[in-house]
């Protein structure tokens, strides 16, 4: 068996084993980010402004269609975690070949749908008359991967229950390479501009997949993959919706949200669009680094709930809080600081760096909230309870937001006074969230007392 790789969550130093896992996990969103921005960087530097917001108009759109299936996959995470902890080794290996036969799925529809509308949709978001062909082209061609996308995610997802969260981080690594060197290639060498980058996205996608489903097949642990077992077995399928669908609808209903921002970002012109684009490359960093902290303590509450820790389970989300100030503030402060010399490495265009900074000036220094609002409701997830945290972030980011976007912002119209709605969703998100949260874990540690 792979031990090395595995992880008891229930017994040892807490912090050291939440500092563990959630290390190659911050590396793995931080470098998938870092990859995807060598997609932007490359065309910025190599074909221009307007393929650099034609790449840039597309991000909100490919995430308001994966973060759906990507939020299942957070059922899987703690299912496994769940029974892995518990000794359910029979249910754990059905949990596992349900999922990868979801990811197989949800990746052949993406595909179909995301292809069908992906014109209308730029045009409704109001994407800039001179990037919608290109805009148009990257998407459809970037949608061909989806399969191999939801692939490498749901055998992470099965990866990271049983605490490994270090083989999709050689996976990517290896794959991330690749796709930084396909992307010179195709650009550089081939001019082959937006459906290049998109091409090589798909390559790196295709290997990651291979390479994480490659883990699972090799294993002789309990959650090893045998493609003749693919099932969808319907009561861990029900479980694993019941965590998944709501925590996927909440990332799409806020990246709705953020779809309707970026039309107010696009109505600058392209070169708002191409600032907000490097901008939120940055700020995705940012993100990528609290939300693998929000992982962590899902996974770790998932397991100590099914070993019965009640009282590491508090602990849990304690240490948590911890890690999300203390990264988000850190890692805030230098991207503030030194926000014009990052800007630059995206595009050289004055202008475009001025925009960035208008909206880097009012999220990152408060993004210690973020953290907070993110890492409550992964608690809460790994307790079993997705639905009412996702109600609540719904009402507390998109409503806010929506308000701000129709209401304060006609008035005075700058992006630095239309981005004061993310700081200010995130304070009003976080009293609702920590409200819940008391309430969710007074009805857990009941649970748990009487079953025990």
């Amino acid at each position: 068996m792979n031990k090395k790789y595995e992880m008891d969550m229930y017994h040892g130093p807490l912090m050291k084993q939440m500092i563990q896992f959630s290390i190659p996990l911050i590396l793995t969103g931080i470098l998938q980010l870092l990859f995807n921005a060598v997609d932007v960087i490359v065309v910025g530097r190599f074909t221009g402004s307007t393929a650099l917001a034609a790449v840039g108009s597309t991000t909100f759109l490919i995430n308001l269609f994966t973060n759906l299936f990507i939020g299942i996959s957070l059922g899987v995470n703690v299912l496994v975690a769940r029974y892995y902890a518990s000794g359910q080794e029979d249910a754990v290996s059905e949990i596992v070949h349900t999922a990868i036969a979801t990811a197989l799925i949800s990746g052949i529809s993406m595909t179909i749908l995301g292809i069908l509308t992906s014109r209308p949709a730029l045009i409704l978001m109001d994407t800039p008359e001179d990037v919608l062909d290109q805009a148009v082209l990257y998407i459809r061609i970037y949608y061909l991967g989806m399969t191999f996308f939801m692939l490498y995610n749901y055998g992470a997802a099965v990866l990271k229950g049983i605490g490994d969260t270090r083989r999709p981080l050689y996976s990517l690594i290896f794959a991330g390479i690749l796709n930084v060197v396909c992307n010179l290639i195709l650009v550089i060498v081939f001019h082959m501009g937006v459906a290049g980058v998109a091409i090589a996205t798909i390559f790196s996608q295709c290997i990651s997949s291979l390479l994480v489903i490659g883990c699972l097949m090799k294993t002789n642990g309990c959650y090893r993959f045998v493609p003749s077992r693919l099932c969808l077995k319907w009561n861990y399928m029900k479980a694993i919706f019941v965590i998944g669908i709501p925590a996927g609808i909440q990332s799409t209903i806020i990246n709705l949200s953020n779809a309707l921002l970026q039309t107010s970002v696009n109505s600058f012109g392209s070169l708002a669009t191409a600032g907000y684009t490097a901008a939120n490359n940055m700020l995705g960093f940012m993100y990528s680094a609290v939300n693998a902290i929000s992982q962590c303590c899902m996974s770790f509450t998932s397991q100590n709930m099914g070993a019965g820790k009640k009282k590491r389970m508090d602990l849990v989300c304690r240490n948590g809080l911890i890690l999300e100030v203390g990264l988000s503030l850190l890692m805030g402060c230098c991207f503030y600081f030194f926000g014009p010399l990052l800007l630059g490495i995206y595009t050289t265009d004055g202008n475009v760096i001025k925009n960035g900074m208008e909206i880097l000036s009012i999220t990152t220094l408060p993004y210690f909230l973020c953290g907070i609002m993110d890492m409550i409701p992964g608690c809460m997830r790994g307790m079993g309870h997705a639905f009412v945290p996702m109600i609540l972030s719904i009402i507390g980011t998109v409503g806010v937001r929506l308000i701000w976007i129709f209401g304060a912002f006609p008035l005075h119209r700058s992006l630095f006074f239309l981005f004061i709605s993310y700081p200010l969703s995130w304070l009003v998100t976080i009293v609702m969230q920590a409200v819940c949260y008391y309430f969710v874990r007074k009805k857990v540690h009941l649970q748990m007392q009487i079953t025990s």
